[in-house]
């Protein structure tokens, strides 16, 4: 029992001088776009089946949502970072958000929230928007030793809402993909074919390793919300 104790204190202990390394972990923040109710409660109900039948929990760990930025090492007052959103979020106007349903996207499945009604021109909207509030809070970010970047870029940021995610990085089996691809476009969930872009929510999310598996410890906070004019 002792030895259980002095194990355990001593994990925390290097867990604590590890976060010390960097002022502000191990917290992040992260700027979304709130879909519509609708909308998250099929992701919800899309996650939940995942999680419930399979056992696969990263896109769940999170509220529905679409990345503006995501993932920031912001470590100064919380103050700062709720003007520098305000800045970014003045005079934008609410848009249309397209759902072109069930996507693959890397080693997961999304709801593709990226494009205009025809599927294939990007919403520049919803573009311009992530870049202003990456343009925001740039200055405020600072590197964290342990995470992976995150950096905005333009030509690669890709609108969605994750329903499969980080997961499949541990459980690269195709067949397991296959299957849950099968699965989940097979759920009998309804969502919003279109919704408006009108609402930013600011988070503060916390996991005990960033470098791992953060989704096994990720907590989250929900900060403060915007709503865009029509």
């Amino acid at each position: 029992m002792t030895d259980d104790i002095i194990t355990a204190a001593t994990t925390a202990t290097t867990s604590n001088e590890r976060f010390a390394q960097a002022p502000g972990d191990p917290y992040r923040y992260g700027v979304y776009l709130r879909p519509d109710p609708v909308t998250c409660a099929a992701v919800t109900a899309v996650t939940a089946q995942l999680r419930a039948q399979y056992g696969l929990v990263s896109a769940g760990a999170f509220p529905p949502h679409a990345t503006l930025v995501g993932s920031r090492h912001l470590p100064g007052p919380e103050e700062e970072i709720v003007e520098a959103v305000t800045r970014a979020v003045a005079d934008v106007p609410a848009f249309t958000v397209h759902n072109a349903g069930i996507r693959r996207q890397g080693v997961g499945l999304v709801y593709d929230v990226h494009h205009l009604a025809d599927g294939t021109t990007p919403n520049t909207a919803l573009v311009a928007l992530a870049a202003r509030i990456d343009t925001a809070i740039a200055p405020l970010e600072t590197p964290a030793p342990n995470p992976a970047a995150h950096p905005f870029d333009a030509d690669t940021f890709r609108a969605h809402l994750s329903l499969l995610s980080h997961d499949m990085y541990v459980r690269p089996d195709p067949d397991l993909f296959a299957e849950v691809e099968e699965y989940a476009t097979a759920l009998p969930v309804p969502f919003s074919d279109s919704f408006p872009g009108n609402t930013v929510a600011l988070y503060r999310t916390r996991s005990d390793d960033w470098t791992g598996r953060w989704w096994q410890t990720l907590t989250w906070e929900h900060v403060r919300s915007w709503r865009l004019p029509r």
